[in-house]
């Protein structure tokens, strides 16, 4: 007979089902939820201690996940990742998956979850997230999809692909490890991949096809429709128009970006090209087609200057008022540049000014109105300085340039802390923390700038999740639920004792951990197969397997929660295209184990 649970255990079951209801319902944010969950546990171990515990140990237990090493990975790859974004780092591998997604939206989108798939199969599946976040983040932003839709699919996609292999996560090593010192022989690295491959192929479908329409577009939608700057793109020496027509260099441009008054023949340096497209889409062109929206020796002036003082760079929306002197002036006969040490790289006039006449000087140079909105680049001193002298009003739209000069350190401080975590040399937490702390010291992240890496959101959410993880398995509730386990599977086949296994431990690792459930299942499994006289090996597969079926709750697993602030998730979106996940993988993962091992 099992007996009863104790008080602890009881309480603890109770606080877990709380929250997950409370997450569920959605009536309060996650925020709130979380430290109501926490508060509960440290009031309730501080008056009802565990046994042999201080009430001091209770708030250990409570607050510990604060100083946790696992939030401080998160917050170190939020960190890693804010850097290759802030230096441009990613944008190649940007541009070519572009590239693909503009081909074929669904062709795109297949690729890039069978790349994290084979990734995750020999890489420690979070630095891979933790690449191709802002990957996806970046194409979402140039009218890819929305990163809403893509970043669950990419994820469930990296977490089946770790399941594929011993080393493909640290909770696969812990579970052989155990299974190894209980007596099982040691598994090959490869020795489960044919099951889990046979069940990423009946999984892939749902991933590619399914779930991305399950998934809302998360986007903040814009008020206004997006301002339209023209400029004039100058041809220089290293440029990709350089000695090619129109027709050629059409495929490389950024969307939205055209080409205007187009002469046949060839481009040559020294060719000023009249183009128009959005703010983001003009920066973009002049990036990919390595072209000038300025005079050069005003751009060289304005990265020396950034050089000397370590400021960034930064291209504003400013607004021509009635009492500015720029009022019927060109950009050359302006001075903007002398007065000031900024550049003007494209002019928007609003659709009530134009027509009216003399809006061109003789030369063809555009003359600023009032109403017009000029994009200007420059050190924020700078701009100050530019529009408080020529009464200029700033809008919205700052925004700051890539330290492109850094992208390459960027990009190699994360290939380091990923290869030093992927073999195994150093705790994925060591090699992200140092990585972090040497993008703040050679500057690929300022300091001062770090809150927009973390989310407030994030951090809490883990906290409260660890502390579960802990009452969980402290209070006695997980090794109680195992027991019940065991009783009931004496009566069921050996397929639906795999099942069932699998369930439990999936359910452990979606509302605890995944360390819990590979602790707690192992043994579990041995236990089971003793009792039923069956091998330990397959029942030991299905806690593996178990252990990484973390699609349902964004606390299940960190890289769930890395992606949960980028994609703007929320509990149920976990919930509505977790649940099916985990059921599509354990029928396939439980037929693999029975043929396999012919049970």
């Amino acid at each position: 007979m099992i007996g009863m649970p104790s008080y602890h255990a009881i309480a603890a079951m109770a606080v877990t089902i709380a929250m997950f209801i409370a997450f569920a319902r959605g009536r309060m944010s996650i925020e709130i939820i979380s430290l109501l969950t926490i508060a509960v546990i440290a009031v309730g171990l501080y008056f009802f201690p565990l046994e042999g515990q201080s009430p001091t140990d209770g708030l250990a237990i409570a607050f510990g996940g604060f100083g946790h090493y696992a939030l401080i990975t998160i917050c170190a790859l939020m960190i890693l990742g804010r850097g290759l974004v802030v230096t441009g780092a990613l944008d190649p591998a940007a541009r070519f998956l572009e590239r693909m997604f503009k081909f074929n939206l669904q062709l795109g989108l297949l690729f890039s979850l069978v790349m994290a798939f084979a990734l995750s199969m020999f890489v420690n599946n979070t630095p891979v997230l933790v690449l191709l976040i802002p990957i996806f983040v970046t194409l979402a932003a140039r009218g890819a999809m929305p990163a809403s839709k893509t970043l669950m699919p990419l994820n469930a996609a990296s977490l089946i692909g770790g399941l594929a292999t011993t080393i493909g996560t640290s909770t696969n090593i812990l579970v052989v490890s155990i299974a190894v010192d209980l007596g099982m022989p040691m598994l090959s690295v490869f020795h489960f991949t044919p099951i889990v491959l046979g069940a990423a192929l009946v999984a892939l479908p749902y991933l590619w096809l399914v779930m991305p329409k399950m998934l809302e577009d998360n986007r903040i939608e814009e008020t206004h429709e997006a301002r339209r700057f023209f400029t004039r793109l100058r041809v220089t020496e290293n440029s990709l128009l350089n000695g090619r027509e129109h027709a050629q260099i059409t495929s490389r441009l950024p969307s939205g970006i055209e080409f205007h008054d187009v002469k046949p023949g060839l481009f040559r340096p020294g060719q000023r090209i009249k183009v128009s497209g959005t703010h983001e889409a003009i920066e973009e062109v002049i990036q990919v087609m390595r072209g000038e929206a300025a005079p050069s020796w005003v751009l060289e002036r304005i990265q020396r200057s950034h050089s000397e003082t370590g400021e960034d760079i930064q291209v504003v929306e400013m607004t021509v008022t009635a009492d500015s002197r720029l009022n019927s002036r060109t950009l050359p006969t302006s001075g903007i540049a002398d007065l000031y040490g900024v550049a003007v790289v494209g002019i928007h006039r609003p659709d009530t000014l134009i027509g009216q006449k003399d809006e061109y000087s003789d030369v063809g140079d555009i003359r600023i109105r009032e109403g017009d909105v000029l994009l200007v680049m420059g050190l924020p001193e700078d701009l100050e300085r530019f529009a408080s002298g020529d009464s200029l009003l700033q809008l919205e739209g700052r925004r700051e340039l890539p330290r492109r000069s850094k992208a390459w350190l960027a990009a190699g401080i994360m290939g380091g802390s990923v290869l030093l975590a992927s073999f195994g040399l150093l705790p994925i937490a060591i090699a992200a923390l140092g990585g972090a702390i040497l993008m703040f010291l050679t500057g690929c992240v300022k300091f001062d700038r770090v809150g927009r890496a973390l989310s407030a959101q994030v951090i809490v959410l883990v906290a409260a999740s660890i502390a579960i993880g802990r009452i969980i398995l402290e209070s006695g509730a997980a090794g109680w639920l195992g027991e019940v386990l065991s009783y009931g599977l004496q009566y069921l086949s050996p397929a639906l004792v795999l099942a069932a296994i699998m369930v439990f431990v999936t359910f452990l690792t979606n509302f605890a951990s995944n360390a819990t459930a590979a602790t707690v299942g192992t043994p579990i499994a041995f236990a089971i197969a003793a009792q039923l006289g069956l091998p330990p090996e397959p029942l030991v597969l299905a806690v593996l397997f178990g252990c990484n079926l973390s699609y349902a709750t964004p606390i299940a697993y960190q890289t769930n929660m890395l992606i949960m602030a980028e994609g703007s998730y929320e509990f149920g979106d976990y919930m509505r295209t977790g649940i099916p996940l985990v059921a599509i993988m354990v029928a396939a993962l439980s037929v693999g184990l029975v043929f396999t091992y012919q049970l």
